[in-house]
């Protein structure tokens, strides 16, 4: 059973159609492995026992009499605890909200369920989300499951989702994407994140960090299984006008991928001199580009390398600032309450947005709407761009530095830039830890960027490999 729970959920809805399994039986191994592994990964913060076993069993009921709902009819999954649950707490990763009790659902979750998902429980994650490396002094920080040896980061904000699927806790999980949140803990934790476009999936019953940057996404086992979570809750919301004007997701999961040469005929993939990269980037990381630019290419992609006409580094301040100022907008009244038990790092970035001026903001998001229309231009005639996903693998916590941000040097511009971005497992260190990769992609172009991952895995093994645990 243990092999089943490590399958993409691609693999796991064909073996739930053909009853070699039941949702039930199913649900309770993930249950099982969570109280084997979860008191020393710390990646769930809830586990809804009893519930989710009977929405297994209500999705067992449903396939003996005919009526199944899709192809996530009875997997378990699980969510980050910013998105609302009604009756459910929702701490948001902060030890003073741990009592707060939702009172309605979040759109986005609420089509999950309405597809048959099965909600295991609610996942750790940063302070208020706002935080790269994953760590959480006060709730604990969840533990990279590639060594369980040494204390490694997770990645963050979405750092208890990202380690859930890596280690066999939940066959996808749902995280949050401002300045990097799905796509580092998809790199680090050697998984699949799928940053969506701000819009394309409602944020109505999710705590805010950012509301000009803010946006979901899945990790998951498969590009293939980011698809399907994809397409199941973007559209329009009423309660979100981010959603009034997206178009639909073009997203096909019939769309034959034949893996072979030539398959990916026709498209264009972006490179970007390494002079032009934001930070240095490993040596492995370097050496794992390039294997994957040799694997595109023999699948028949062209590649092509130019300029890069926007600076890495005035995006990443100018996208903090954007942060900074609407976190502290929404968490001004209680910041400075030094009686309150807040990360004392989170609580500074919070706090630097107080420094923000009126003009600086407008300045920043004046930037960000032209740096949108500059990327729509520039990309018009490429598919993707191909850029490391994290420029390190999983580093010690002991070595992390809260005053620096390198993880998100290579995924906030994707938030700047309004594009959407897939994070996919490539390769790994000498260390045996997870390298990702990332490919940028045209704003509501998701469809594209999942047609290349699965092109990708259709012909590479580095997504099926799991980490070796032990009590």
């Amino acid at each position: 059973m243990e092999k089943l729970l490590f399958l993409p959920i691609e693999q796991l809805a064909q073996k739930l159609a053909s009853k070699e399994i039941s949702s039930q039986a199913l649900t309770r191994a993930y249950l099982d492995r969570i109280k084997q592994y979860n008191a020393q990964l710390n990646a769930y913060v809830e586990v809804y026992e009893d519930a989710a076993l009977m929405q297994a069993q209500s999705a067992d009921a449903r396939r003996d009499n005919g009526y199944v709902l899709g192809p996530l009819d009875g997997i378990p999954i699980a969510v980050k605890d910013l998105c609302e649950i009604a009756g459910r707490k929702m701490a948001v990763g902060s030890r003073p909200w741990a009592d707060r009790q939702s009172t309605l659902t979040a759109t986005a979750i609420q089509r999950l369920v309405a597809a048959g998902a099965v909600i295991l429980g609610k996942t750790q994650m940063v302070e208020y989300a706002f935080g790269g490396w994953g760590t959480n002094p006060l709730l604990g920080t969840p533990r990279n499951p590639w060594d369980m040896r040494t204390h490694r980061i997770p990645g963050g904000s979405s750092s208890g989702s990202g380690v859930a699927v890596a280690a066999g806790m939940a066959a996808a999980a749902i995280g949050s994407d401002t300045g990097g949140s799905v796509r580092i803990p998809a790199s680090l934790n050697g998984i699949t994140g799928l940053k969506t476009t701000a819009g394309l999936i409602s944020l109505h019953g999710c705590a805010t960090l950012s509301q000009t940057l803010d946006s979901l996404g899945p990790l998951t086992r498969s590009a293939w299984d980011a698809a399907l979570l994809t397409k199941i809750m973007a559209g329009y919301d009423e309660h979100d006008a981010r959603t009034h004007h997206a178009p639909r997701t073009g997203i096909d999961l019939d769309a034959p991928v034949p893996g072979d040469e030539e398959s990916l005929a026709g498209v264009v993939i972006g490179l970007i001199p390494p002079e032009s990269y934001p930070v240095e980037i490993a040596p492995a990381v370097a050496r794992t580009l390039n294997d994957t630019v040799r694997v595109f290419a023999e699948l028949g992609a062209t590649f092509v390398e130019q300029e890069f006409p926007f600076d890495f580094h005035q995006m990443m301040l100018l996208n903090g600032q954007i942060i900074a100022a609407e976190a502290y907008a929404i968490h001004a009244e209680y910041i400075d309450n030094m009686d309150l038990e807040i990360g004392p790092w989170v609580r500074k970035r919070v706090q630097s947005g107080a420094s923000i001026s009126a003009a600086d903001y407008i300045h920043a998001i004046t930037a960000h709407q032209q740096a949108c229309k500059d990327w729509a231009a520039w990309m018009s005639n490429m598919d993707a761009l191909l850029v490391p996903g994290s420029p390190i693998a999983a580093c010690a916590v002991t070595d992390v530095d809260e005053t620096q941000t390198p993880l998100a040097a290579f995924t906030r511009p994707g938030n700047f830039l309004g594009s959407c971005g897939l994070a996919f497992p490539a390769g790994f260190d000498e260390s045996n830890l997870p390298i990702g990769m990332q490919l940028y992609g045209k704003a509501f172009d998701e469809a594209a960027l999942i047609n290349l991952g699965r092109s990708f895995q259709s012909v590479t093994y580095w997504h099926l490999r799991v980490p070796v645990m032990q009590d």
